[in-house]
């Protein structure tokens, strides 16, 4: 009965729900805003209201609670787009994604899976 239970867990509970996430993205944040490759893109941006969007997102991708209520990968990065995000600003943001992962322990079969969900984005994201 357990092994059934344990398929059924949907990525966010095998991560540690709501907590975890809040955690992943207040560390992700912390790692991304001391990056001089990445920074700029967060000039004048309401980092608390960044970080609520974010939790909110992750955790309707990973199979949580939709309560996701912001705009779609490629219009929400139109404007960082056409301030010059590209492929090498995309993977300093998989790395921290991973090593904040790797911080809390994250077993590697499950950055896997997120790092695969962050990887499906990057086309939109990137606005191609």
């Amino acid at each position: 009965m357990t092994e059934a239970k344990e398929e059924a867990q949907t990525l966010f509970e095998k991560l540690g729900g709501e907590a975890a996430v809040d955690a992943a993205v207040d560390i992700f944040y912390r790692r991304v805003l001391s990056d001089y490759r990445i920074n700029r893109f967060f000039d004048n941006v309401d980092m608390e209201k960044q970080a609520a969007k974010q939790k909110a997102f992750l955790t309707m991708a990973f199979g949580g609670p939709n309560n996701y209520t912001g705009a779609d990968m490629r219009n929400a990065h139109a404007a960082l787009v056409e301030k010059g995000l590209n492929d090498s600003h995309f993977d300093a943001v998989m790395e921290h994604l991973t090593g904040t992962l790797e911080e809390l322990k994250v077993p590697k079969e499950l950055i896997d899976e997120v790092a695969a969900i962050a990887e499906s984005t990057r086309t939109d994201v990137l606005g191609r």
